[in-house]
C-alpha cells in the first residue's frame, strides 16, 4: 500500500514526522478523528460538568463500526493490537479520542485493553461468546484491579475483595476503587487474588493466586457507590467504588491461567497506550494555543514563537517515541518493547505537561476560564498522569539498566 509520509498537517501548519502509515491505516484514524472533533469534543464539557459516563460517544463508535478495534478480524473486529501486527494505528485512534476528551479516552482504553486481554488469554468458546456481544450488540468492557490497602488522610472507606473457590466457580466479596466506566460498562475483567485483598496493583501475595474473572455487571449483587469519586479532573470516567456482595462468577468465566496476567507481562502492553492519551491532550492544547495566538495576532511576539516551537518539538517527539515502541511490538521484539513502553510513558507524561504549561503561558489567564477546553485539559491531564507513580517508573527503568530485579508492570519498589 502507498505510504503516508506525515500523520497530518493541521490548520495551524504543524507537520508531523514520517510515521509510516498506509492509506488504509490513515483512513481509520481519520474516521475516529472526524467523530472526535464533530461529536465527542462538543459533548466533553457537559460530561465533565455532570461527571456522567460518555455513553453517546460509545454509541457513535459502535454505529461507525469502530467499537471493536482489538477484536480479531475472524470475529468481526478490526484486528489491531500489540500481538496482531498493528498497535500504532490503535494508539493513534486513542490519541484522536483523547484530543476531544481525555476522560472518554480513558474509558475507551479500558474497553480496548480488555479486548486485547480476551484475544490473548480467552479460550475459543469464550472469544466467540464475548466478541459477538461487542461486535453485534456494542457491549462495553473494562478491567478493574484497584484495591488500595492504605487509607488516605480523612478517607473513611477501606477497599479490598476476597475470592473464594466453590464447585461452580468463584464468590467475590468486597469493594474495588477506581472502577473506570462504572455504571456504563456491560462486562468487567476483575483482577482478584485468592490469597486476599489487593487485586493485582496493590497485592502483596504471590502472583499464583491472581485470577482474571469476566463479570457480567448486570448481576444484581453488584452495586456502584458514586459518592467517593469527586476528583479535580477525569470526572467523566466515573471511576467509582464498586461493591460485590458475594457475587458468583461461573467457572466458565475464568480467563487464562492463574497468575498469567503478571507472568506473561500483559500490563506492559497497555503502558504506552496511556501515553497515547497523554499525547492527545498535548496535541489538543497545542492546537488550541495556535488558534488563540493567531486570533490575537500575537504571532510576531518572539516569546510566543519560542513557546510554539517548544510545543511543536514536544508533540513530534512523542509521536516518534510511540512509533518506535509500536515497531518493537509489531516486529516481535517484545522484551525490548516492554521496557521501551515505560520509557515512552515516562517521557511523554513530561512532554505533555510541558506542552500544556507552554500553552497556558502563551494564551494567558483566560485560557483557564470555562468554557475554554484548555482549562479541562489542564485538570484532566494533571489527574491522569498520576495513574502510575513516575518516580517508581524512572527507578524501574534504572533498575533494568543496572541488571537489578524490577517490576515492569506496576513499578512496585
Amino acid at each position: 500500500m502507498a505510504q503516508v509520509h506525515a500523520l497530518k498537517t493541521n490548520a495551524a501548519g504543524s507537520v508531523y514526522a514520517n510515521l509510516g502509515l498506509s492509506q488504509q491505516q490513515m483512513s481509520l484514524i481519520e474516521s475516529v478523528a472526524e467523530l472526535a472533533q464533530e461529536r465527542f469534543a462538543p459533548r466533553a464539557a457537559r460530561y465533565d460538568e455532570t461527571a456522567v459516563f460518555p455513553g453517546q460517544d460509545f454509541d457513535d463508535l459502535f454505529e461507525a463500526s469502530l467499537h471493536a478495534p482489538a477484536v480479531p478480524r475472524e470475529y468481526g473486529g478490526l484486528g489491531l493490537g500489540p500481538y496482531r501486527g498493528d498497535v500504532f494505528t490503535l494508539w493513534m485512534m486513542t490519541k484522536e479520542i483523547a484530543k476531544a476528551d481525555l476522560s472518554l479516552a480513558r474509558c475507551w482504553e479500558g474497553h480496548v485493553n480488555s479486548l486485547v486481554l480476551l484475544d490473548g488469554l480467552a479460550t475459543e468458546p469464550q472469544k466467540a461468546r464475548w466478541f459477538k456481544g461487542v461486535v453485534q450488540d456494542g457491549d462495553k468492557w473494562v478491567a478493574w484491579s484497584g484495591e488500595p490497602q492504605n487509607r488516605a488522610p480523612g478517607e473513611a472507606a477501606s477497599f479490598g475483595t476476597t475470592t473464594e473457590a466453590v464447585d461452580s466457580g468463584y464468590i467475590v466479596d468486597g469493594t474495588k476503587a477506581f472502577c473506570t466506566s462504572a455504571g456504563g460498562a456491560n462486562w468487567a475483567l476483575l483482577l482478584v487474588n485468592t490469597a486476599g485483598p489487593g487485586g493485582a496493583r496493590h497485592a502483596t501475595a504471590s502472583h499464583e493466586g491472581l485470577l482474571l474473572l469476566a463479570c457480567d455487571l448486570s448481576d444484581p449483587s453488584i452495586s456502584v457507590e458514586s459518592m467517593w469519586w469527586n476528583p479535580i479532573g477525569m470526572r467523566a470516567t466515573v471511576s467509582h467504588v464498586v461493591r460485590f456482595d458475594r457475587t458468583h462468577i461461573p467457572a466458565a468465566n475464568l480467563v487464562g491461567t492463574p497468575g498469567a496476567y503478571i507472568s506473561e507481562g500483559w500490563q506492559t502492553c497497555f503502558i504506552p497506550h496511556y501515553a497515547a492519551s497523554f499525547l492527545g491532550a498535548a496535541e489538543a492544547a497545542f492546537e488550541y494555543a495556535m488558534a488563540h495566538i493567531m486570533s490575537q495576532h500575537k504571532e510576531g511576539d518572539p516569546y510566543i514563537q519560542q513557546r510554539i516551537a517548544k510545543m511543536a518539538i514536544d508533540v513530534e517527539t512523542a509521536h516518534l517515541w510511540l512509533r518506535h515502541v509500536a515497531t518493537m511490538w509489531e516486529t516481535g521484539s517484545h522484551d525490548e518493547a516492554r521496557i521501551a513502553g515505560s520509557r515512552a510513558r515516562h517521557l511523554i507524561e513530561h512532554l505533555a505537561e510541558d506542552v500544556v504549561r507552554h500553552a497556558i503561558r502563551a494564551c494567558g489567564a483566560r485560557s483557564l476560564n470555562k468554557p475554554s477546553p484548555l482549562e479541562r485539559i489542564y485538570r484532566d491531564l494533571s489527574f491522569y498522569v498520576r495513574h502510575d507513580n513516575d518516580d517508581h517508573i524512572l527507578a524501574m527503568i534504572g533498575k533494568s539498566m543496572l541488571g537489578q530485579s524490577h517490576d515492569p508492570s506496576f513499578y512496585k519498589p
